[in-house]
């Protein structure tokens, strides 16, 4: 096996983690989350979306066929499953069984940015929504929503849905600006931590939306996910020449552990400190398993 990473943050690689039921098999593997048992949620852009596995790779269940459009982000929060259908223009709220919960915007009207194709960068910020990212919690009951792939912003919305503040501007250089918010984080602080896609950086605010730093020395990150010592494991695309990659940083950006990788679209580190990748178009998923 595949051994990276360095000291306690030493990792064993397992290839093609989960197994699917004899015959299937994995369409774009857009992210990845876990609950509090340790079950592992798989969610691909084919029915049905949310695929369940236990630790081992077994699977479990699944659920979600027929509705969502196009998942893209999911996080499970005090067992809530938090996702986003981006062509839709929705944010929505599940049980752990995919019963329905809350549903943010209305399905297929997009906020007007003036942007047509996904990831370019928009004319405008606009408001709620335009082909949406990620929808995660905060402790404050508060939700937030990274709204990337044609507008520009980061919005925050009551705990009963009602839009409280948005912010972010269209731009490849200076704070608040953004181009392709692609997911986001809130830790138990109420730290805002953005991955900013395109510009190769995150960007980190307060609760209310205040800029507080930027980390550059990051490869297009593509999902951001935090383990219980407040750890954050940043999955990283490649760019200019150089490689995806696994990034381990501290909650002020220092480099805990980092190394090459495959091109996570979705990924997420669990309570044990593993890591899953959602290899996206390779249609797979990958596993690295702590051993330190």
């Amino acid at each position: 096996m595949t051994t990276v990473g360095t000291g306690k943050y030493t990792y064993q690689l397992i290839e093609n983690w989960a197994k699917l039921p004899a015959g299937q098999t994995f369409g774009n593997t857009s992210a990845v989350t876990t609950d509090s048992r340790d079950r592992v949620y798989v969610f691909q852009r084919k029915d049905p979306p949310v695929m369940i596995f236990d630790r081992e790779g077994n699977f479990l269940d699944s659920w979600g066929a027929g509705v969502i459009t196009d998942p893209h982000g999911i996080c499970i929060h005090d067992d809530i499953v938090y996702v986003t259908d981006r062509s839709d223009s929705v944010a929505l709220k599940f049980t752990l069984e995919g019963k329905p919960l809350q549903i943010l915007g209305d399905r297929g009207v997009h906020s007007d940015t003036g942007g047509e194709r996904p990831g370019d960068l928009v004319p405008r910020a606009a408001g709620p929504f335009n082909y949406p990212t990620e929808l995660v919690p905060s402790p404050s009951g508060d939700l937030y929503v990274s709204d990337g792939y044609r507008n520009a912003r980061v919005h925050r919305f009551s705990g009963d849905g009602q839009l409280i503040s948005s912010w972010g501007e269209p731009g490849k250089e200076g704070p608040n600006q953004f181009h392709l918010p692609h997911s986001i984080l809130v830790d138990e602080e109420g730290t805002v931590f953005v991955c900013d896609r395109e510009n190769s950086r995150i960007q980190v605010f307060s609760a209310d939306g205040q800029f507080r730093e930027m980390w550059s020395d990051l490869r297009r990150p593509l999902d951001i996910s935090m383990d219980s010592d407040g750890v954050l494991c940043v999955s990283e695309g490649a760019v200019d020449g150089l490689s995806a990659r696994v990034s381990l940083l501290d909650k002020h950006g220092n480099v805990v552990a980092r190394w090459d990788a495959n091109s996570a679209h979705g990924s997420w580190i669990d309570a044990h400190g593993d890591i899953y990748m959602a290899l996206g178009a390779m249609e797979r998923m990958d596993k690295y398993v702590r051993q330190g």
